[in-house]
C-alpha cells in the first residue's frame, strides 16, 4: 500500500523523500517546469468507480452503437483473425517487451520481426523492407520524404490519383510541407491510372509518382509498369501503395519497377479498427540508409549461435538529428507480429487462396447488385479485389440511409455512387444485403 498519493507509483513517503533529497529538491512538483498559464489546476470531473461500476458503465455506453453489418473497406478490411493470433500474441515476452533494444533478452521478438520483415521482402520482391511503422498514410509520408533526400536539389512535385483517402494525401502533405514540395493529382480513367493524363503529368520536376494495386475504389490496376516507366524516365521514384492480401495475387511490385511499396499490413492479424493500423515500407537496396524508422538483421552470436539485432536504426533519436530520416518514435512491432503471425498460418497457398477468394466475392456480388433495377455495378470495367462501385438511380445516401435502418453499413462515394466491400466475415450476409439493396434502390 502507498502513502504517496498515487495508486501506480510503489514507494512509500520515506523512499520519496530519500529520492527527492539525492536529486536536491524538495517535492516532486519542482521535477516538472509547466508554465503557470498552461498548467492545469482543476478537477478532472471523473466520479471514482469500483471495477463492476466502470465495467456497467462501458457496456452502457457501448450499447449506444449502431449494429450493423459492414460491408465497408476504403482501407479498412475486416479479415478473419484465427484464434491463434490472439493467444500467441498476449503472451507476456511479447506485450511487454516494448522495444527490442537489448537482443540478449529478445531473440524471439527480434526473430519475428525479421519473419515479418522477409514475408514483406517475398511478397514485393524488394530487398530492404521496414519492421514496423504508423499505418499506410505515414508510410507514404515517409516515402515522400525519402524522395526529398534522394534527389536533395531536382524536384518539387509529387503525383497522386484523383481518387485517393484524403487522410493520406494529407498526411503526405504534411511529410512534404516543410520541403518546398506540392503534391498535384493525376486523373484516372475508368478507374485506374490514365496513362496519356500522368504521361503530360509527369516531367523533370516530378520527385515521385504514387499509384495503388488496388486502388481506392477496389479496381485492379493495370498499367503499373507504364507508370514505373515514366517515373524512370524522368528519374522520378514510383511508389506503390498495396497491402498483404493483394500481393498474394496482383504483380510482384519489383517486376512493374516500383522503387519504394507502401500500404496497411494491418489487413491481416488485426481486425478492421478504422484507425489503427500497421504501414508497410519496402524499397529497393540503394536507399537503405534511406529507410525510416529501424531494420532487425541477423548475425551470429561470440559462439557461433544465430542471432537477431536492430541492424539500424535512422530514428532522430537514436542518432544525430541532422542525419535521422524520420521522428517515428514508437514502435508498432506488436502489431508487426500479429500481421506475421497471420501470415505464416495462412502460409502461401492460404494467402493466395484468400486473395483469389477477394475477387471472386467482389465479382460475384456486384453480379447480383447489377440484376437489381436501378443498380449498376460494377461502375467500373475492371477486376476487382475485395470491392467496387456502385452506381445508383437514387441518390447514394438515400440508398444508404436505408440500408443502415436495414442492418447494413456501405460507404457513400459520390451522389449516385456507393462503394462495397465484401470479405470472408460478411459474406454469410450477402443474401439479406441484396434483399435490402433491392429495396433501398428502388
Amino acid at each position: 500500500m502507498t502513502t504517496n498519493g498515487s495508486p501506480y507509483a510503489p514507494h512509500t513517503g520515506g523512499e520519496t523523500e530519500t529520492m527527492l533529497a539525492a536529486v536536491g529538491v524538495d517535492d516532486q512538483e519542482a521535477l516538472f517546469d509547466i508554465p503557470e498559464e498552461v498548467r492545469f489546476d482543476d478537477e478532472y470531473g471523473i466520479e471514482q468507480r469500483g471495477e463492476r461500476e466502470v465495467r456497467e458503465l462501458v457496456n452502457r455506453l457501448l450499447e449506444g452503437n449502431d449494429d450493423l453489418v459492414e460491408f465497408l473497406g476504403r482501407g479498412h478490411y475486416d479479415h478473419y483473425v484465427p484464434s491463434m493470433v490472439e493467444h500467441l500474441s498476449a503472451r507476456s515476452e511479447f506485450l511487454t517487451s516494448y522495444t527490442q533494444y537489448q537482443p540478449e533478452i529478445a531473440q524471439g521478438f527480434l526473430q519475428a520481426l525479421f519473419e515479418y520483415q522477409s514475408m514483406l521482402v517475398e511478397l514485393t520482391g524488394l530487398p530492404i523492407a521496414n519492421c514496423s511503422m504508423y499505418d499506410a498514410a505515414t508510410a507514404l509520408g515517409e516515402a515522400g520524404t525519402l524522395a526529398v533526400r534522394v534527389r536533395e536539389t531536382d524536384g518539387s512535385r509529387i503525383l497522386v490519383p484523383e481518387a485517393i483517402q484524403s487522410g493520406r494525401r494529407g498526411t503526405l502533405e504534411n511529410y512534404v510541407a516543410g520541403h518546398d514540395v506540392s503534391v498535384e493529382s493525376y486523373p484516372l480513367a475508368d478507374g485506374n491510372v490514365d496513362l496519356d493524363a500522368l504521361e503530360e503529368a509527369v516531367d523533370d520536376e516530378t520527385l515521385a509518382v504514387y499509384a495503388e494495386n488496388p486502388t481506392v475504389r477496389g479496381t485492379v490496376e493495370e498499367g503499373l509498369e507504364a507508370v514505373g516507366d515514366l517515373a524512370s524516365e524522368h528519374d522520378a521514384l514510383f511508389v506503390l501503395g498495396s497491402d498483404p492480401v493483394a500481393l498474394a495475387l496482383l504483380r510482384e511490385p519489383a517486376s512493374v519497377g516500383a522503387d519504394v511499396v507502401v500500404g496497411d499490413a494491418a489487413t491481416l492479424g488485426l481486425p478492421a479498427a478504422y484507425g489503427m493500423g500497421l504501414g508497410l515500407f519496402a524499397c529497393r537496396e540503394d536507399f537503405l540508409r534511406q529507410v525510416p524508422g529501424r531494420l532487425v538483421g541477423v548475425s551470429e552470436d561470440a559462439d557461433g549461435r544465430r542471432a537477431y539485432t536492430l541492424t539500424l536504426q535512422t530514428r532522430e533519436q537514436h542518432i544525430r538529428r541532422e542525419r535521422a530520416t524520420s521522428n517515428i518514435c514508437t514502435n508498432q512491432a506488436w502489431v508487426a507480429l500479429r500481421t506475421a503471425m497471420h501470415v505464416a498460418w495462412l502460409g502461401p497457398d492460404g494467402l493466395l487462396d484468400l486473395a483469389e477468394d477477394s475477387v471472386v466475392r467482389a465479382r460475384d456480388l456486384a453480379d447480383r447488385l447489377d440484376d437489381l433495377n436501378g443498380v449498376i455495378a460494377p461502375v467500373h470495367d475492371r477486376h476487382h479485389l475485395r470491392e467496387f462501385v456502385a452506381r445508383t438511380d437514387q441518390p447514394a445516401q438515400a440508398v444508404a440511409t436505408d440500408l443502415e435502418d436495414a442492418g447494413y453499413a456501405v460507404h457513400v462515394v459520390d451522389d449516385h455512387e456507393v462503394q462495397v466491400c465484401v470479405t470472408e466475415t460478411t459474406e454469410r450476409h450477402v443474401d439479406g444485403f441484396v434483399e435490402a439493396f433491392k429495396e433501398a434502390a428502388r
